[in-house]
């Protein structure tokens, strides 16, 4: 009996090497997502970043992690670079995408491990990728964003990022603060909205303020803190004796002389202060009326002294984002010159006062009429609590924003995903060929969503989906309820998804996916290494 031969696998080979690529690339993808999956959803856990001086940050929201993070696999890097550009483009969904991919490769591993090539998965990949945008543009629900549903919708993305009394505190005030700067057949311009950090009191102390804040006071001690019924006059007019641009120099030769030098630089001064004082007096005599100037440029010490005896309040060295935003929330136009100043110029504000805060000084600039700019005052006892609140607070005022262009929304909680996932099922029937693979693996990766919000929430994933696929067999859009594990309406509960986030997310993956499985060889680039192009390390 002849002995059967018995054929190796050289290590060398092109299949091997393809084989061991490919692996890297998997085990990239679920490494990657072993880090981030325990933080998705409301009940997922908070991350620790320490950096190399020791400061602290605490976060859970997936793109501040990945831009954070040393990732030092070439495969994840280019993952996490491709997630975070999802924020970027969005404002969310950095951490469903590392799932999505993660699981997508995994599913896409059990069938080429049984000898279908890549390729193949790939064009199964596009076929559902392609369904299930316009599968998406169906289950979307088109309607008129009011301030209600806008706070489902911020509320939603800020309860991924912090605990749900901070997040519900804060949903009020990103709403709020997109609505002052909104402008009826104009985009929304979230620059518009300052957002000021202020290391005092807690967390929870964090507001909208409809109005300015400013991190600076007025440097004259007896000045008035408070005024009320403000006009506001921004300047940009120097008010302090400057030096010349070129070397120059003046020569006495007695006290008398010195003291005419003197008094001629200052009389310069003078004639502006002069003229604002007038000014103030045609406005402001007779009424209950006060006066305050905010300068871009510098005021001394004198100048300070005569504003303050003539009642006005000023500030000196405001940041030019200030001035340009202080017109947008009071009104009024900033002028170079102190001449030929009219009451048009002026903005207005019902209350101007000063806080002091240790060394700090902020001024706040309220009550004041159609604002375009506004003021989140975010608050807390140290600094990695005001990083973390200001990430969330910028991931909110984007959903809001995504909210009003889109005019549409996306039932959440899992709802959209285990929808997808039957649309695609009985998708895959229409589907001749082995393309079908593709779509299922695609169809089956969407699940991963719902199941780690189940696990997060400490809820049986297996039981969750099979309810939820249940119910939705039944007719119903349902997502998960945290709380009790049991199917529930997701748009009578107020959890809504952005539309474009989900459009962005579905093309992503798939792409990323895609060019993954695709790489046969890894090697090392730069002129250095071209003898040697053997498999990377």
């Amino acid at each position: 009996m002849a002995s059967a031969a018995v054929q190796t696998i050289n290590p060398n080979s092109e299949v091997a090497r393809r084989g061991q690529t490919l692996q890297i690339n998997i085990h990239a993808a679920l490494g990657l997502q072993e880090v981030l999956k325990s933080n998705l959803g409301p009940r997922g856990t908070i991350k620790m970043l320490v950096d190399g001086s020791g400061q602290i940050k605490l976060t859970k929201d997936g793109k501040v992690l990945l831009s954070e993070m040393q990732i030092q696999n070439p495969t994840a890097a280019m993952i996490a670079r491709a997630a975070t550009a999802q924020d970027e483009i969005t404002g969310d969904g950095t951490t469903s995408i590392i799932l999505l991919v993660g699981v997508l490769l995994k599913q896409a591993e059990r069938y080429i491990s049984e000898g279908l090539h890549p390729r193949v998965i790939t064009e199964g990949f596009e076929l559902a990728k392609k369904e299930s945008l316009q599968f998406l543009e169906s289950f979307k629900v088109q309607r008129k964003m009011d301030r209600a549903l806008l706070c489902d919708v911020a509320r939603t993305a800020l309860r991924t990022k912090l605990h749900a009394d901070l997040a519900d505190t804060l949903t009020e005030a990103v709403v709020d603060a997109v609505m002052t700067i909104r402008k009826d057949g104009e985009p929304i311009d979230l620059y518009m909205v300052e957002i000021m950090r202020m290391m005092h009191r807690t967390d929870m102390d964090t507001r909208f303020v409809k109005g300015l804040v400013m991190d600076h006071g007025a440097r004259h001690p007896d000045m008035a803190k408070r005024v009320k019924n403000a006009h506001i006059l921004t300047l940009n007019v120097s008010l302090e004796y400057e030096k010349t641009e070129v070397n120059s120099s003046f020569f006495y030769s007695s006290a008398e002389q010195r003291e005419k030098l003197v008094e001629s630089e200052r009389r310069f001064v003078d004639n502006r202060l002069k003229k604002i004082v007038e000014f103030k007096k045609q406005v402001c005599d007779g009424t209950d009326k006060g006066f305050v100037i905010i300068n871009q440029k510098g005021i001394d010490p004198m100048s300070l002294d005569v504003l303050q005896k003539n009642g006005i309040v000023a500030l000196r060295r405001a940041k030019r984002r200030n001035m340009e935003r202080l017109q947008l929330a009071c009104g009024g136009v900033a002028q170079n010159s102190v001449d030929d100043l009219t009451p048009e110029v002026l903005g207005y504000a019902g209350l101007v006062y000063e806080h002091v805060l240790g060394e700090d000084k902020y001024t706040f600039v309220e009550d004041v009429k159609n604002p375009q700019s506004c003021t989140i005052l975010i608050k807390g006892p140290n600094a990695h609590t005001l990083a973390q609140i200001n990430d969330a607070v910028r991931d909110g005022l984007r959903a809001v924003k995504n909210a009003i262009e889109d005019d549409s929304f996306i039932p959440g909680a899992g709802a959209f995903q285990v929808a997808l996932h039957q649309h695609l099922v009985g998708y895959k029937k229409q589907v001749k060929g082995r393309a079908k693979f593709g779509i299922q693996a695609f169809a089956d990766a969407m699940l991963v969503i719902p199941k780690v919000l189940a696990m997060n929430a400490g809820l049986d994933a297996q039981d969750a989906i099979v309810d939820l696929q249940d119910e939705f067999q039944a007719g119903h859009v349902v997502g998960l309820d945290l709380a009790t594990g049991q199917p529930m309406d997701p748009v009578k509960e107020g959890v809504l998804d952005n539309y474009r986030v989900q459009r962005h997310m579905l093309h992503s993956v798939a792409v990323i996916g895609s060019n993954l499985l695709l790489v046969d060889e890894m090697m090392r680039a730069g002129r250095a290494t071209l003898k040697n192009q053997g498999p990377m390390d």
